[in-house]
């Protein structure tokens, strides 16, 4: 532990110096700085990639730590902990979630989100048991583990397993910032919602900028439509005014139909393929999504081998899903620069634009000469029964190539 003149300044790192750490109370006082403190959060500089990371509070001496809400004998006080901001390197805030995350798995004693703005992390370098905690909520330990906690998928087969990272999005996510969305390198791809129920005014408001922006930035980009439909009839209705949408646009990953109302899961298989069935006879790569739930009980086993899988399973660092998928939608508290607030973060284990461009779907012209995926080392998706899921996408793909040409 190594002590400070309140008006010295010294380097003790490539990215901190001292005055950054000292009291903020209003009587100049000697501080104390942590190495390993120093240590750690440049480790954690590097594994953010960070642009800066600002130092909100680091010393501070009894007083003032009893001022701010402390007990006045915390780690502040011993100079073993920071309360800080995180900047990627475009100049955005790094989520909270994302920092709490990186920070468990660096090894930081005590950890917590300070605001519900998920801006701002208080990180300590304790010894003993370990605190993981979310001041928003509560003072005390409320996790074990942050990733199952804020919904992050932890790299584990299915995330090493990916071709792509990606993201889903609706008029919910506001205007989005899509060149901070490009630059973050977080996103792959965007499956962008087209719109919902069976009136031409549903489609999404943001539907038309979202589409042109990633466009613009070369984003490769799929669609979903939100069904309320409770009859085949009305699924057609709903695909119709979705092709409305889609019309002269290009898509290089599926288009999903969405169903998640319980009136809609009841009558599930005949809405899937009335909905589907309109899409592929207009030349599109259907897909379903929907809860692992009602994947398991309320989709039957002919549907979802008719049609990729959408899987959304959400809070768990790995799912137990069973059956195949082409995406995984792993959580709906992800953090993007470029948006506000949460978004949804998918998976995807296909190469789908090589896929969808060879075949001519999705307003692309076919292209005989490009072989599907075929080099992606990825054929097989390991669900843990080894489904061969490149096989079945592969089908798919036959299968409406002979409804086009029937």
């Amino acid at each position: 532990m190594a002590t400070y003149s309140y008006d010295k300044n010294p380097r003790l790192s490539a990215h901190f110096c001292a005055r950054e750490f000292r009291c903020k109370c209003s009587s100049p006082h000697t501080f104390q700085v942590s190495e390993q403190l120093i240590a750690m959060l440049e480790q954690l500089y590097t594994a953010l990639d960070c642009g800066k990371i600002i130092v909100n509070s680091g010393y501070r001496c009894a007083t003032h730590d009893k001022a701010v809400g402390g007990n006045g004998a915390g780690q502040h006080t011993k100079g073993t902990a920071a309360d800080v901001v995180c900047y990627d390197k475009s100049g955005s805030i790094i989520s909270a979630k994302k920092v709490c995350c990186k920070a468990q798995n660096l090894g930081f004693g005590g950890i917590a989100n300070i605001t519900s703005a998920y801006t701002s992390v208080h990180l300590d370098v304790r010894t003993g048991a370990k605190w993981y905690g979310d001041e928003t909520k509560a003072t005390s330990t409320v996790t074990s583990d942050f990733y199952s906690y804020f919904g992050i998928a932890k790299d584990n087969k299915d995330s090493q397993g990916t071709v792509a990272k990606g993201i889903d999005v609706s008029k919910y996510q506001g205007v989005i910032n899509w060149e901070k969305v490009k630059a973050s390198g977080q996103v792959d791809f965007a499956i962008l919602r087209a719109g919902f129920g069976k009136e031409s005014s549903q489609i999404d408001v943001q539907f038309a900028r979202n589409y042109s922006e990633c466009k613009r930035l070369g984003i490769p980009v799929g669609a979903y439509w939100y069904s309320y439909a409770k009859t085949a009839t009305e699924a057609e209705q709903e695909a119709a005014v979705c092709l409305s949408a889609l019309a002269g646009k290009q898509f290089e990953y599926p288009v999903a139909f969405d169903i998640e109302e319980k009136e809609s899961l009841q009558n599930a298989d005949a809405l899937c393929q009335a909905f589907c069935g309109v899409l592929e006879s207009a030349g599109y790569y259907a897909a379903i999504y929907t809860f692992k739930s009602a994947l398991e009980s309320q989709i039957g086993s002919s549907v979802k081998r008719q049609y990729d899988v959408f899987l959304s399973h959400v809070g768990v660092s790995q799912t137990n899903y069973t059956g195949s998928y082409g995406l995984w939608q792993y959580s709906w508290k992800g953090s993007v620069s470029g948006i506000v607030g949460d978004v949804d973060l998918d998976y995807a284990y296909q190469d789908y634009p090589a896929i969808i461009k060879a075949a001519g779907l999705n307003g692309f012209a076919k292209n005989a000469t490009t072989t599907p995926a075929a080099d992606t080392g990825k054929d097989t998706l390991d669900t843990g029964k080894g489904t061969d899921t490149l096989g079945q996408i592969l089908q798919h793909v036959a299968s409406i190539d002979e409804k086009l040409n029937g």
